[in-house]
């Protein structure tokens, strides 16, 4: 397991807490109501890329759970939801998403958060040095809320990072049509309920439509 205090000790040019302090209740709170040992015991069966993550929106064997169930009536209030996963090797910033609505991620490794707050969107910019990090340990589930800016988890050892997402069905499928411009918000508006803020170095993001509205450092988290 990872030691908190030493990955703290080098990450000093980070806001950087544990995921029990108080400093995350503004972003959401740990889930500890659900048995999320179904879907844990199918990401033993997934990859981390070596090159870069990868993101399975819906997976349907962890679709077909007693737990997507319970979550899909209770937490969602028996909205339809999706259940995928993220891995990868990544370790910085690169962009700020939000989706109009609470995410779950559940840490199958230890890994941190990069989070931030839509309230601090300034005409479609974000500036990095709001950016707070948190650290979960492996087992971890915790909500993040409709306004909390999140983006790919960071790894804290060699061997990258596992989690699990879950999402109102549809999340971050490519939009049917363009919504015409009303507000500046409709310009971050990126795929299904996910609107996007890249970081400028993230020309990959870029090139795809994002919106280049993160300024200030492209931060990495150290291990």
């Amino acid at each position: 397991m990872t030691n908190f205090k030493s990955l703290k000790s080098l990450n000093e040019h980070l806001s950087f807490y544990h995921i029990e302090d108080i400093q995350f209740k503004p972003y959401g709170k740990i889930i500890s109501h659900y048995d999320f040992s179904e879907l844990q015991s199918y990401m033993e069966k997934t990859t981390v890329p070596k090159d870069q993550n990868v993101y399975v929106a819906s997976v349907s064997e962890m679709e077909n759970t007693k737990v997507k169930e319970q979550i899909q009536l209770a937490f969602y209030g028996d909205m339809p939801v999706q259940v995928g996963y993220c891995n990868g090797p990544n370790s910085t910033l690169n962009g700020f998403e939000y989706h109009k609505s609470s995410e779950i991620n559940i840490a199958l490794t230890d890994l941190v958060l990069l989070l931030g707050k839509v309230q601090d969107i300034n005409q479609n910019h974000y500036d990095s040095k709001n950016v707070d990090a948190f650290f979960i340990p492996e087992g971890t589930a915790v909500e993040l809320y409709g306004t909390t800016l999140h983006f790919a988890p960071c790894k804290v050892t060699d061997e990258g990072f596992k989690a699990i997402v879950i999402l109102p069905k549809g999340t971050n499928e490519p939009l049917d049509q363009r919504a015409p411009t009303l507000t500046s918000e409709d310009e971050l508006l990126f795929m299904k309920n996910k609107w996007l803020l890249a970081h400028p170095e993230r020309k990959m993001l870029i090139d795809k439509g994002a919106h280049a509205g993160i300024k200030g450092e492209n931060l990495e988290v150290k291990y």
